[in-house]
């Protein structure tokens, strides 16, 4: 990585207990500004977890989450998007009678900071619909633009998740397994679409995907019963034996 990159999301000894048990466990992470960084880690990692905090979904029992030079720990969600930071998962307003483009307005709408009370103008506003087709045609789904949410297929649905995402044109955009149940093909063209963002985009993105994974990821950090083993470059985490023992297995000869 570029040594004079600097550090968008800095994360000193964060923890969450439910009960007796460490669901993260004193984690230390840091992301670039610019880079894609991968988290990754078996079932019952931790990962939701982890992320939920990062998103202020949830509140650390204790530690610091600096995004953007503040420490937003314990902040609500809310704060966490207005400070810049966009996650997938979250973006819950879509309106499946409404098309493509007009719900992509919606979400350039909200970023620009118009009453939501006017939120009809958004399907006929140019200013909001000429920059809704630049995010379809950036997620490669401008051909549906005018399709209803409803009758696209599950992997336009995620692309369009990731267009409303961008459209609030965050800082840092949080994709939680952006390829979950997607087949090959529509996997494949979402690496490509992620691969294209890389650089312009600081991402973070969870998935179970390892060939996305190593095909996107600058570093990668492995999360393991709550606790951060390892970050590094594909080739650091494919060699690490803690890693191979606790997570990747045969499959790091791929």
């Amino acid at each position: 990585m570029n040594s004079s990159q600097q550090t968008i999301l800095d994360v000193t000894d964060l923890c969450k207990r439910f009960g007796g048990v460490f669901a993260t466990d004193h984690v230390n992470l840091s992301v670039l500004q610019g880079e894609v960084h991968a988290l990754i880690g078996p079932n019952g990692a931790g990962k939701t977890t982890l992320i939920s905090q990062l998103s202020g979904v949830l509140k650390p029992d204790s530690g610091k989450i600096v995004f953007n030079g503040k420490n937003m720990a314990g902040k609500p969600a809310h704060s966490f998007a207005r400070a810049g930071l966009a996650r997938s998962f979250q973006i819950t307003s879509v309106f499946t009678e409404m098309t493509l483009l007009q719900n992509v307005a919606l979400a350039v709408q909200a970023n620009a900071g118009h009453a939501f009370s006017f939120w009809r103008d958004a399907t006929t506003d140019n200013s909001l619909l000429e920059p809704a087709y630049e995010y379809l045609q950036t997620t490669g789904i401008a051909a549906s633009a005018n399709k209803p949410a409803a009758k696209v297929s599950h992997g336009e649905r995620r692309q369009l998740e990731v267009a409303m995402a961008l459209a609030t044109e965050p800082s840092l955009l949080l994709l939680d397994e952006p390829m979950a149940g997607m087949g090959p093909e529509e996997s494949g063209l979402m690496i490509e679409i992620l691969q294209n963002l890389s650089g312009s985009k600081t991402i973070l993105l969870i998935e179970h995907d390892m060939d996305a994974v190593f095909a996107l990821a600058d570093r990668i950090s492995v999360l393991v019963y709550g606790k951060l083993i390892a970050t590094g470059n594909k080739q650091e985490i494919q060699a690490n034996p803690d890693v191979k023992s606790a997570y990747l297995g045969e499959d790091t000869d791929a």
